[in-house]
């Protein structure tokens, strides 16, 4: 079974998630980043994927550089790179027959090369409708088991339990009858 690996072409997230993008127009493009990592950090817990966050550097000045954050590799791509080509290129690398590659992108002309590289695409704002599932999955499997064990601490012990422990606690303590 292939092991699958998510790219996510982070500023298309962006500018696609509704409640970040709002925060991109406000000029708060550093707390879009941020609320972008830790939902996507969260989103790999519940679904146990790894995961590729490539930002465009033409947004943050500077050299390229890949570093691990929120068990994530984020990648900053050179200053004269895109991130479509970073992704392009890096799911070309990556898809093979042990790893299946699949890219968050709402880009069109970024699809047919990541097609043509065996890659899967998935749109972003079905990521995120994917992420508010998962996050509604792991909430409702919570609350079950609060529930069942809330249940059970307050079902009263039947007359044949309290014989039973009375029967134990003497026998511990030594109170034999």
């Amino acid at each position: 079974m292939k092991e699958d690996l998510l790219i996510v072409d982070a500023y298309n997230m962006i500018g696609n998630w509704p409640h970040l993008n709002k925060l991109k127009q406000a000029d708060r493009l550093a707390d879009a980043r941020d609320q972008l990592l830790a939902e996507l950090s969260e989103y790999k817990k519940y679904r146990d994927i790894n995961m590729i966050v490539v930002f465009d550097a033409m947004y943050v000045p500077g050299n390229s550089k890949s570093f691990r954050k929120f068990d994530m590799e984020i990648v900053w791509t050179s200053k004269d790179q895109t991130a479509d080509s970073y992704i392009e290129a890096l799911a070309r690398k990556k898809q093979n027959r042990f790893t299946q590659v699949i890219v968050a992108t709402s880009d069109q002309a970024e699809q047919w090369t990541i097609f043509a590289a065996g890659a899967l695409r998935i749109p972003a704002r079905e990521l995120l409708r994917d992420i508010q599932r998962a996050k509604q999955e792991v909430d409702m499997e919570a609350r079950k088991m609060t529930d069942k064990s809330h249940a059970l601490r307050q079902t009263p012990w039947s007359p044949k339990q309290l014989l039973e422990l009375e029967k134990l606690r003497d026998h511990l303590t030594g109170d034999n009858k």
